[in-house]
């Protein structure tokens, strides 16, 4: 992230400030002026012809509501957090499990591994271990053919970095023996995307015809499982207590609850949404594709072949509650809509972030909050009081649109 200081993200009674006087506060905190152009945009008032150009038949532009999640800390720095998402109670609930969090210094967070799966599928192979050890056996001409397809990011320390095989039995594909080929490659500040899809399209002939059967599919996988992130916090139980229920009760309630989520897969997955609560609103409003995030993460879930949580909170022998998150997030701040959109250059530079392992740090961390939160409050109030009264709130602002005049087609 960048070394440049910034305010404190501990911003007391933000959410009671109007409009303006919060985006003086967040203006202040990115070091913008008020003509900057990193601010275009944040009025959902967006060049269409811009927009027509990531999509086809435009039409216009949806906005969604754009919060931001004050008092985090990540690795020793204050963050605020832009959150473009239209669910209530989401930015709140990020805000004060990262207030709770700065107590105790905050989110630490580790990349575990950064690379990027292109798969080649080879069909009709006639031997499968034999197929495996030819196409090994040509491993560092695979790397040297990949690497040179994309030199510009092999400068930048990128590329392709190994090679591996994976074998599927006619028992499992339903039809013939299936080699199928992954590129592992480091994309550095790139989702991926594009650059391995490339990869793996250029050296599928030479793959099949080493394996001796016939290209299939060649395409990046976003079962990111090699491209995995880890945010960790600890909270003080004195800090979690919630009306009568004292802190220590509280943190036993969420440990079981994260035990839940863990053996029964029904409850995993609700407890999992609750995380992309967090992770998705920063991955929409950077500009990333929230789909391959959410597909990544959830097939993640299931890597040993139950659907379980992504997360675990244990109580450590100090009696603190420790909260451990690791995803596999496939972002990017380079190319496509996160430098093209106004409103993704922006979240960026508020973001402070300088590599995309920085946002998917940022992104751990965040989904780690919203999912304390979330926990918290099923394991006490439930999570109906805040929902409710939040609900009441938008049922308010739709009875004052019940003036407005029918579309022609209404009844």
């Amino acid at each position: 992230m960048s070394t440049k200081a910034a305010a404190s993200s501990r911003i007391t009674g933000f959410y009671r400030l109007d409009r303006d006087e919060r985006l003086q506060v967040v203006r202040a905190a990115a070091g913008l002026g008020p003509g900057d152009p990193a601010l275009d945009g944040l009025d959902g008032d967006v060049d269409v012809a811009l927009l027509d150009g990531f999509v086809e038949n435009v039409i216009g532009a949806f906005p969604l509501p754009l919060g931001i999640a004050v008092n985090f800390q990540v690795d020793g720095r204050d963050l605020l957090v832009p959150m473009a998402v239209e669910e209530s109670s989401v930015v709140a609930a990020a805000s004060n499990m990262a207030r709770l969090a700065r107590n105790t210094g905050g989110f630490q967070t580790e990349v575990v591994e950064d690379l990027v799966i292109g798969q080649i599928q080879v069909l009709d192979v006639a031997d499968g271990e034999a197929a495996a050890v030819a196409v090994a056996s040509r491993r560092e001409e695979i790397i040297e053919k990949a690497n040179a397809l994309d030199p510009t990011l092999v400068s930048f320390g990128g590329g392709c970095r190994d090679v591996e095989c994976r074998i599927f039995s006619p028992e499992q594909t339903g039809a013939g023996t299936v080699l199928v080929v992954h590129l592992l490659v480091d994309p550095r500040d790139a989702m991926g995307a594009n650059v391995v899809n490339t990869m793996a399209e250029a050296l599928a002939p030479d793959v099949a015809r080493w394996a001796g059967g016939r290209p299939g599919l060649r395409i990046l996988s976003n079962l990111a499982d090699r491209r995995r992130f880890r945010a960790t916090c600890r909270i003080r139980p004195a800090d979690l207590a919630i009306g009568d229920l004292p802190g220590p009760e509280v943190a036993q309630r969420i440990v079981e609850a994260a035990r839940f989520a863990w053996y029964d897969s029904y409850r995993a997955a609700t407890h999992n949404k609750g995380i992309m609560n967090g992770i998705d609103p920063v991955v929409v409003v950077t500009g990333n594709d929230w789909r391959a995030v959410e597909a990544g993460v959830h097939a993640y879930a299931a890597r040993d072949g139950q659907y379980r949580s992504v997360s675990s909170w244990t109580i450590d022998d100090d009696g603190m509650l420790v909260g451990q998150l690791e995803v596999p997030l496939q972002v990017g701040i380079v190319g496509g809509v996160t430098r093209l959109h106004p409103t993704a250059r922006f979240a960026l530079r508020l973001l402070r972030v300088e590599t995309a392992q920085d946002l998917a740090r940022v992104l751990a961390a965040v989904g780690l909050a919203q999912n304390l939160g979330a926990l918290r409050a099923l394991g006490t109030e439930g999570i109906q009081k805040g929902h409710m009264r939040l609900h009441a709130r938008n049922l308010e602002l739709a009875s004052d649109l019940s003036d407005e005049p029918p579309l022609k087609d209404d009844p």
